[in-house]
């Protein structure tokens, strides 16, 4: 059975800003990638794509993952792709990382979403939709609550 896991940000937590939810998104990336796991990082649009390619590119070459643009690089290259609406993973990947408003249509092709609910209000109302939808597609559900860095 796919799961759903929902991150709740805090108001009071670095992940509240926009840089520090980026550095959660590399994180989590990290975490995953030391698994092997292949990953598909969906975005709002392919301006959000781009930019969150260059956050990749702009990490310490310690933390450096390697990824790529949707349509950029070769098939199978990178454990790490990045898409945005319209723009589907190339092959096979076990994990989709949602940072759009909007549900992952093609969601029931991973075995794993991450999502993430904003302690914004409209965002809330909006990641509540996204919820509904990805349970009544019978994926298990998960929250967890983002209470440090």
């Amino acid at each position: 059975m796919a799961n759903a896991t929902f991150y709740i940000i805090s108001a009071d937590t670095p992940q509240a800003t926009e840089s520090g939810l980026m550095e959660y998104i590399l994180f989590l990336c990290h975490h995953f990638v030391q698994q092997n796991a292949k990953l598909f990082i969906n975005c709002e649009n392919k301006q959000h794509a781009e930019q969150l390619a260059e956050i990749f590119w702009d990490s310490a070459p310690s933390d450096f993952i390697a990824h790529n643009l949707v349509g950029e690089g070769p098939q199978y290259g990178t454990n790490v792709e990045i898409g945005y609406d319209g723009k589907t993973p190339s092959w096979n990947r076990q994990i989709v990382i949602n940072l759009a408003n909007t549900h992952t249509t093609f969601a029931n092709q991973f075995t794993e979403v991450v999502d993430f609910v904003s302690c914004d209000e409209k965002a809330k109302q909006i990641a509540r939709g996204r919820f509904k939808q990805y349970r009544h597609a019978g994926f298990q559900m998960q929250t967890i609550d983002i209470k440090h860095p």
